[in-house]
């Protein structure tokens, strides 16, 4: 195997973790949501919904990122 290559699946293995991350986090956002949202809180649950777009939108290029160097 190249060192490219080396370097490529490290890289990719240190994304995926870093993605893991990010779904736990968003699932921890999402949780807290719900319970700020029931507590009448709406402000802050509109903050917590654009947290969790922002970690969608990032994960689905991480994703895409770990797809290409997992390619190549």
């Amino acid at each position: 195997m190249s060192y490219a290559s080396d370097c490529n699946i490290a890289t990719a293995d240190a994304l995926t973790s870093l993605l893991h991350n990010q779904h736990a986090l968003g699932a921890a956002i999402e949780e807290i949501t719900h319970w700020i949202s029931g507590t009448g809180a709406d402000d802050v649950a509109d903050n917590a919904v654009a947290a969790l777009e922002t970690l969608d939108r990032n994960a689905q290029a991480l994703t895409d990122a770990i797809m290409r160097l997992r390619n190549s």
